[in-house]
């Protein structure tokens, strides 16, 4: 037996860290599991180099826009490895900041992947580890698909090797990933194909946010093929191609990205040992207190059963850190009225329920709807501008907020406070009672009629 401690996190991603280093704050011995680079997928491989390029993106959105301003134009290219090498040394500043962090917490870090003895003890190595509490936050890995010529292709790991800017590229997946990396290199000159395999991308998001989405990308230039099921990868003179299932070729493409999923890192970690249920996917099955089916073992980010996202993981972990060591008996997530964001371009963020859901609760003569389109005036000299829409769900005779939906610039850093509000119980009269700021976006949201 190598050591003991009160907690043991197996995962060294932003729920993990957050868990162990809110435990240690309280007194409880901790020990964090992790055999790669500190932060997890969403500092090496994910939100941060994501919203790097996405930031770079909005940039040149910006100097393409400068002239209808009355700057001249600028001629100018993106320096890929310039921007690359200084993203990569901002991760690895992080990665630093997250050791140093754990050692101020007194958090040990053991080098390694953890594999379950039992449901107290983790194997690392030839070393065995005991805790009276065994956290598991070993996060996702991007999906491939199964068929030939896929290892042609790249995923989202992939694409933050990449040492240029792709030409000629395809973006198979409809989900946030796909969507973002489409916009990304579309801003950044790329020629882009989005391959979807049914009519519509982020099928869970309001019409609103999906049908603008898709219409802002396609008036954009990025190519957008629906009811694709691609069957085949290859490789020839002229570049890579994709095949689809009737026949049709994509053909001339420099890159390939698979955006098609994610699955959790459960399958190594000896789950049957500690008798820790999943599901058929294998994510961990947890339930609002994030215990799994073994006493004393809990589960927490993109390896359970509940949304993946990174604050969502972050907070999770906290609260069950209150609960196990800080006193906080009932201590948990409320995994209702989740604010997300997408970084497409335009962004996209909402919180609480879409429309179809709050007719499905409500039914229709109980919700009512406000919503509005418009030119935000950043774009107000555009020939072509960009639209924004927003959407406020209400219920109720007195016009409970349970959904807002807002696609435009700025609306990712406009839903944040809004989501307070929801949080709060706010009615539409609480908005209508809201001084507007002026001229803004946000504004639209207090003076909707």
């Amino acid at each position: 037996m190598a050591g003991h401690y009160d907690l043991i996190v197996i995962g060294g991603g932003s729920g993990g860290i957050a868990t162990a280093n809110r435990a240690a704050r309280y007194g409880a011995r901790c020990a964090l599991i992790e055999p790669g680079p500190l932060g997890g997928t969403c500092v090496n491989l994910g939100c941060v180099p994501k919203k790097i390029l996405w930031n770079a993106a909005a940039i040149q959105n910006s100097v393409d826009r400068a002239p209808d301003y009355g700057f001249p134009s600028f001629s100018g290219s993106l320096d890929w490895m310039a921007l690359k090498s200084a993203r990569e040394a901002y991760i690895s500043r992080l990665n630093d900041r997250y050791g140093l962090g754990l050692r101020d917490n007194g958090v040990e870090l053991l080098r390694g992947r953890g594999c379950f003895v039992d449901s107290h003890h983790v194997a690392v190595g030839d070393h065995t580890y005991e805790a009276e509490h065994v956290v598991v936050a070993t996060g996702g890995r991007p999906l491939v698909p199964n068929i030939p010529g896929a290892n042609l292709g790249i995923t989202s790991d992939g694409f933050f090797d990449l040492t240029e800017r792709p030409q000629r590229v395809a973006i198979v997946g409809a989900g946030y990933i796909a969507v973002e990396l489409a916009g990304v290199l579309n801003s950044l000159g790329a020629d882009v194909s989005l391959v979807l395999r049914r009519k519509h991308f982020l099928d869970r998001f309001d019409t609103l946010l999906r049908e603008g989405l898709m219409n802002a990308m396609m008036h954009s230039g990025i190519d957008i093929l629906t009811h694709r099921q691609v069957t085949e990868a290859r490789k020839d003179p002229s570049g890579l191609s994709l095949i689809a299932r009737d026949g049709e070729t994509l053909s001339g493409l420099d890159s390939i990205i698979w955006a098609i999923g994610r699955a959790p890192r459960s399958g190594d970690l000896g789950l049957a040992a500690a008798g820790i249920g999943t599901d058929s996917d294998g994510y961990i099955l947890v339930d609002d207190h994030q215990n799994t089916s073994a006493p004393g073992v809990y589960a927490l980010g993109d390896v359970s059963s509940r949304i993946a996202l990174t604050p969502v993981a972050i907070a999770a972990g906290r609260r069950l850190a209150d609960r196990l060591f800080g006193g906080m008996t009932d201590r948990h997530l409320d995994y209702s009225q989740i604010p997300t964001v997408v970084f497409s371009h335009p962004p996209l963020g909402t919180v609480g329920l879409t429309e179809e859901e709050a007719r499905e609760q409500h039914g229709d003569d109980g919700i009512k709807v406000y919503r509005t389109e418009f030119t935000p005036l950043v774009n107000a000299f555009a020939k072509e501008p960009d639209k924004t829409a927003m959407k406020l769900i209400t219920v109720g005779r007195n016009e409970r907020i349970v959904g807002l939906h807002i696609i435009g610039e700025g609306a990712d850093e406009m839903l944040q406070g809004f989501a307070v509000a929801l949080r709060l119980g706010a009615t539409k009269r609480d908005f209508d009672d809201t001084l507007a700021i002026h001229p803004t976006s946000a504004e639209e949201l207090v003076t909707m009629r």
